[in-house]
């Protein structure tokens, strides 16, 4: 009995040390990259700002690297060795989403079968990262609110003050300021966010940046693979002349679909996704003439969404109305196709 209670504790450390290493995230200074002014602005701000525990909210189009400047934040921050939370507050039904915050007691609700601690529990003595901060609801606005002034929150049927030590990171591409005017957005809770703001800004605006992320994106990519690609002059040319209305999460995913059909060491214009290239059509296969040269349905749903919040200027909420559909049905159609940050 003592060797089984023994094996179960280290079991049970080893599953804690895991945990642990999994939502404590390496420092992202190697992979967030950039040269031009409006990045490099933005990198050294976060820079000053990250040993404080003053809340950021970071702002810019999808895309453009608001996960990782918030990792970066926690990883040059006193709290490195604490949790990394990350909260998709346009994923979580409105239900789920205060649940899911803040946890809930036994009985709170129909399947509550037991008590469930929260994020914000989870990420005590770290931070925890508020993805699409202007999806919230008014009512878990004011429970945020509460958190942000008192460090204090109680449970989902709950009566007992929970306190926590954690750092707020909040990201949005939806203009607050309008929302706050429109009364969808409470103006005390922006501000409380917005201690420090960072505005990341969209590839179109870092033009001189494409090339060095290519690079670095195809360097890891040989390491990956094995391979021994290089993007050739032509291919580097059109990355140049792509508005990139997906910003570098659709850099990303081009160079590696790219890195992937090229059959030889030179990345050519044909191994290129169709829009890239300007022709509408998806990248050229191995074997001209096969079936592969045919862009699929998914492909150029995900093409089109792209177009559409290119032409939105990033704003999911202009865009959803465009495509017709709802904002919460396009957020899973960017986190299907891999096009969030």
């Amino acid at each position: 009995m003592r060797i089984q209670r023994a094996l179960e504790r280290r079991a049970l450390l080893t599953r804690t040390s895991l945990l642990e290493r999994a939502l404590t995230p390496s420092d992202p200074t190697g992979a967030f990259l950039g040269d031009s002014p409006a990045f490099a602005a933005a990198r050294e701000l976060l820079s000053r700002v990250a040993p404080s525990d003053s809340s950021v909210l970071i702002s810019g189009e999808t895309g453009s690297g608001k996960e990782m400047a918030a990792k970066l934040l926690h990883a040059r921050s006193p709290r490195h060795g604490r949790p990394f939370v990350v909260v998709e507050c346009a994923a979580l039904q409105e239900d789920l989403l205060q649940s899911e915050l803040f946890g809930h007691e036994r009985g709170a609700f129909t399947g509550a079968d037991r008590a469930k601690p929260g994020l914000f529990e989870v990420a005590n003595g770290g931070s925890i990262f508020l993805d699409e901060i202007g999806e919230v609801s008014p009512a878990a606005q004011v429970k945020l609110l509460r958190v942000l002034d008192a460090s204090t929150f109680r449970r989902v049927g709950g009566t007992a003050e929970l306190h926590v030590d954690v750092r707020v990171i909040a990201a949005t591409n939806r203009d607050l300021t309008a929302l706050v005017r429109q009364g969808l957005f409470r103006e005390d809770l922006y501000y409380r966010l917005r201690t420090i703001a960072v505005e990341m800004p969209p590839l179109r605006a870092r033009a001189g940046d494409v090339e060095l992320l290519a690079g670095h994106f195809v360097r890891r990519l040989n390491a990956r693979y094995g391979f021994e690609k290089r993007i050739g002059a032509e291919a580097m040319a059109l990355l140049h002349r792509h508005p990139w209305p997906g910003n570098v999460r659709e850099l990303l995913h081009a160079v590696e679909a790219a890195a992937i059909l090229c059959t030889g060491v030179e990345i050519l214009p044909a191994h290129l996704p169709g829009p890239i290239r300007g022709d509408g059509t998806t990248a050229a296969a191995p074997e001209p003439g096969s079936s592969g040269s045919l862009a699929s349905l998914a492909e150029l749903e995900r093409q089109h969404i792209e177009r559409v919040l290119g032409a939105c200027g990033g704003r999911r909420a202009q865009a959803a109305s465009t495509l017709g559909i709802s904002e919460r049905n396009l957020y899973r159609k960017l986190r299907e196709f891999g096009l969030l940050d």
